[in-house]
Protein backbone atom coordinates (compact mmCIF):
# COMPACT_ATOMS: atom_id res chain seq x y z
CA UNK A 1 0.00 0.00 0.00
CA UNK A 2 2.83 2.63 1.18
CA UNK A 3 4.40 1.66 -2.17
CA UNK A 4 1.11 2.37 -4.72
CA UNK A 5 0.75 5.70 -2.68
CA UNK A 6 4.22 6.35 -3.10
CA UNK A 7 3.64 5.83 -6.76
CA UNK A 8 0.85 8.12 -6.72
CA UNK A 9 2.63 10.70 -5.43
CA UNK A 10 5.46 10.72 -7.72
CA UNK A 11 3.04 11.01 -10.60
CA UNK A 12 0.86 13.88 -9.75
CA UNK A 13 4.13 15.61 -9.03
CA UNK A 14 5.50 14.66 -12.31
CA UNK A 15 1.98 16.13 -13.73
CA UNK A 16 2.21 19.00 -11.91
CA UNK A 17 6.13 19.97 -13.14
CA UNK A 18 4.76 18.91 -16.35
CA UNK A 19 1.88 21.64 -16.83
CA UNK A 20 3.82 24.18 -15.02
CA UNK A 21 6.70 23.32 -17.70
CA UNK A 22 3.93 24.33 -20.39
CA UNK A 23 2.65 27.23 -18.23
CA UNK A 24 5.54 28.81 -18.44
CA UNK A 25 6.32 27.90 -22.54
CA UNK A 26 2.76 29.35 -23.10
CA UNK A 27 4.27 32.05 -21.01
CA UNK A 28 7.23 32.99 -23.32
CA UNK A 29 5.61 32.94 -26.50
CA UNK A 30 2.73 34.87 -25.45
CA UNK A 31 4.86 37.66 -24.89
CA UNK A 32 6.81 37.43 -28.51
CA UNK A 33 6.26 40.70 -29.99
CA UNK A 34 4.70 40.54 -33.79
CA UNK A 35 7.71 40.67 -36.24
CA UNK A 36 10.03 39.12 -33.83
CA UNK A 37 10.80 34.92 -33.75
CA UNK A 38 11.93 32.95 -31.02
CA UNK A 39 13.69 29.46 -31.71
CA UNK A 40 12.14 26.15 -30.05
CA UNK A 41 15.72 26.13 -27.79
CA UNK A 42 14.99 29.39 -26.59
CA UNK A 43 11.94 29.12 -25.47
CA UNK A 44 13.01 26.10 -23.45
CA UNK A 45 15.63 28.28 -22.08
CA UNK A 46 13.60 31.13 -20.99
CA UNK A 47 11.13 28.69 -19.67
CA UNK A 48 13.26 27.23 -17.44
CA UNK A 49 14.97 24.25 -19.09
CA UNK A 50 17.13 24.13 -21.88
CA UNK A 51 17.31 20.26 -22.68
CA UNK A 52 13.14 20.45 -23.38
CA UNK A 53 13.48 21.15 -27.08
CA UNK A 54 11.16 18.89 -28.07
CA UNK A 55 9.00 19.38 -25.16
CA UNK A 56 8.30 22.29 -26.42
CA UNK A 57 7.43 21.72 -29.90
CA UNK A 58 5.21 19.17 -28.48
CA UNK A 59 3.16 22.01 -25.99
CA UNK A 60 3.15 24.18 -29.16
CA UNK A 61 1.62 21.75 -31.46
CA UNK A 62 -1.13 21.39 -28.72
CA UNK A 63 -2.25 25.05 -28.64
CA UNK A 64 -5.02 26.19 -30.02
CA UNK A 65 -5.57 29.91 -28.07
CA UNK A 66 -4.78 32.60 -30.56
CA UNK A 67 -3.52 34.95 -27.33
CA UNK A 68 -0.43 32.04 -27.55
CA UNK A 69 1.28 32.93 -31.20
CA UNK A 70 3.20 29.85 -31.60
CA UNK A 71 3.49 30.51 -35.27
CA UNK A 72 6.70 32.67 -34.11
CA UNK A 73 8.69 29.81 -32.92
CA UNK A 74 10.82 28.10 -35.24
CA UNK A 75 13.81 26.36 -35.73
CA UNK A 76 17.61 26.83 -34.80
CA UNK A 77 18.34 26.15 -38.29
CA UNK A 78 16.26 28.48 -39.37
CA UNK A 79 13.73 25.95 -40.28
CA UNK A 80 10.02 26.76 -39.82
CA UNK A 81 9.46 23.96 -37.81
CA UNK A 82 5.44 22.91 -36.95
CA UNK A 83 2.20 24.70 -36.88
CA UNK A 84 -0.66 22.54 -36.03
CA UNK A 85 -2.75 25.08 -38.60
CA UNK A 86 -0.24 24.18 -41.54
CA UNK A 87 3.20 25.57 -42.55
CA UNK A 88 1.54 27.67 -45.41
CA UNK A 89 -0.21 29.37 -43.04
CA UNK A 90 2.63 29.86 -40.69
CA UNK A 91 4.75 31.35 -43.54
CA UNK A 92 1.59 33.35 -44.42
CA UNK A 93 1.71 34.84 -41.02
CA UNK A 94 4.87 35.59 -40.00
CA UNK A 95 5.20 37.24 -43.62
CA UNK A 96 2.16 39.38 -43.15
CA UNK A 97 3.98 40.35 -39.61
CA UNK A 98 7.20 41.53 -41.28
CA UNK A 99 9.05 38.69 -39.28
CA UNK A 100 10.35 37.06 -42.48
CA UNK A 101 10.12 38.52 -46.34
Amino acid sequence: MKKIIKQIAKTAKAKAAASSFGDKVREVVRKIPKGKLLTYAEVARRAGNAKAVRAVGSILAKNFDPKIPCHRVIRSDGGLGGYNRGLEKKLAILKKEGALR
